[in-house]
């Protein structure tokens, strides 16, 4: 009965994980981590005058797949679905 009960509570530990973007990489996932893979764009101003607020910025890696702006991905500081094919 204890064994059923502990594996009971893994199961269910395990679902939760799953539902809140640990699972398989599949559909779009608001999970965001403080590591390095991120850093900070200071505002800037261009030489047309137009001002450009700073924001956060992927790091760059070679790859286009995990752009915030690429289609499967969100961007946990706006809410804002990807739209670029990033194969393209």
């Amino acid at each position: 009965m204890k064994t059923k009960l502990i594996a009971v509570c893994l199961c269910l530990i395990s679902s939760v994980a799953f539902a809140r973007g640990g699972g398989l990489g599949g559909g779009h996932s608001s999970y965001h981590s403080s590591s390095s893979g991120e850093h900070y764009v200071s505002g800037y101003t261009r030489s047309n005058g137009t001002y450009v607020a700073g924001h956060q910025q992927t790091n760059p890696n070679g790859t286009k797949y995990d752009n915030w702006s690429s289609k499967g991905n969100v961007n946990p500081y706006t809410g804002k679905e990807g739209t670029i094919d990033p194969s393209k």
